[in-house]
């Protein structure tokens, strides 16, 4: 039987490149890829018989100058964003923004789920490209 984890690999896998970790890592059954400039991890949890939650996290900058322009297109991005919530992680001059999604998998058919993943991701890198400042690609097309 394919699990959960392995439905989403294969799913993401003609859209990204899927790092799974190597056998010395953690253990939790996460993998990372990159999709739109966003390096991601996802790990796929189950909380109990019959509910498994995906866990999607996305840096969309990091080591980011902090000044009010950046905390408004970090503010600018979090209010266009469908999927998700994004964190401004602040240090002293500087900061990372992340962006976190997690959503109940169990009993979603492979085209739902790959539809869901998709709408994250793509949400996340219009995100990225709110917060760095750069245009959105999609709309020189």
């Amino acid at each position: 039987m394919t699990t959960l984890r392995e439905r989403i690999a294969a799913a993401l896998t003609p859209f990204v490149d899927v790092r799974t970790p190597s056998a010395s890592g953690n253990g939790d059954g996460s993998f990372g890829f990159d999709y739109g400039a966003v390096p991601f991890a996802l790990q796929v949890v189950t909380l109990t018989e019959g509910l498994d939650v995906v866990s999607v996290t996305g840096v969309l900058a990091w080591d980011l100058p902090l000044d009010t322009i950046a905390r408004a297109r970090v503010a600018t991005a979090a209010d266009a964003l469908q999927f998700g919530s994004v964190h401004l992680i602040e240090r002293d001059d500087d900061a990372d923004v992340v962006l976190r999604y997690s959503f109940p998998a169990t009993g979603l058919e492979d085209a739902a789920l790959t539809t869901m993943l998709l709408l994250v991701l793509d949400g996340a890198a219009e995100a990225r490209a709110s917060v760095a400042g750069t245009p959105d690609p999609k709309e020189n097309s």
